[in-house]
Parts: C-alpha cells; sequence; structure tokens
C-alpha cells in the first residue's frame, strides 16, 4: 500500500495509518469506540518514514520501522488524505512508545 503512495515524508517525520485501540474489561469484553466520541486516535501503524536528516543534514537514526504499531500524542500528527484514506504525518519526537 504504501509503495504506490505518491508521498514521501521528510527529515524525522513518518507517515502513520491510524487505528482504533479496543478496550477490554476485566472480564475480557471489548468495549467498542463510541460512534459520537470525538477522540482523535492515538495509535497507528508506521507505513512511512522519511529520510532521517535533521535541519543541519544529520543524518538520524529511526527508532520506528515500517509496520511497527506505535502510540503518539494525541494532538500532534498532521492529517493527510491520500487516495481517499486518512493518514497521519507525525514527527518521531511525537512517538510515545511502540506495541510490542
Amino acid at each position: 500500500m504504501a509503495k504506490d503512495m505518491n508521498i514521501q515524508p521528510l527529515g524525522n517525520r513518518v507517515l502513520v495509518k491510524p487505528q482504533e485501540v479496543q478496550e477490554k474489561t476485566p472480564g475480557g469484553l471489548v468495549i467498542p469506540p463510541n460512534a459520537s466520541d470525538e477522540k482523535k486516535p492515538s495509535f497507528g501503524e508506521v507505513i512511512k518514514l522519511g529520510k532521517g536528516k535533521d535541519k543541519a543534514g544529520k543524518l538520524l537514526k529511526f527508532d520506528v520501522k515500517i509496520g511497527d504499531m506505535v502510540y503518539f500524542k494525541k494532538y500532534a500528527p498532521e492529517e493527510v488524505e491520500i487516495n481517499g484514506e486518512e493518514l497521519y504525518i507525525l514527527d518521531t519526537e511525537d512517538i510515545l512508545a511502540i506495541s510490542k
């Protein structure tokens, strides 16, 4: 999917496909996201990486790779629509954790 997209994140940014996080009760029941809930997802799959350079041109090492499921700051990503699909572009500094 990401290979046929004509978009390349710059610098230390990544392209993320947002995912809904399913909540579970202690008994194992899945609680679906509420349709009227205006919360933006803060979890998604990394589908493209930038070139890994900072403003001075220094190469950066990414802590994430394509396919990683990551948690990120809720209001950090820039929303973009590509081929009718909502995606997020965010700075790697706004990624909080990788889901293992």
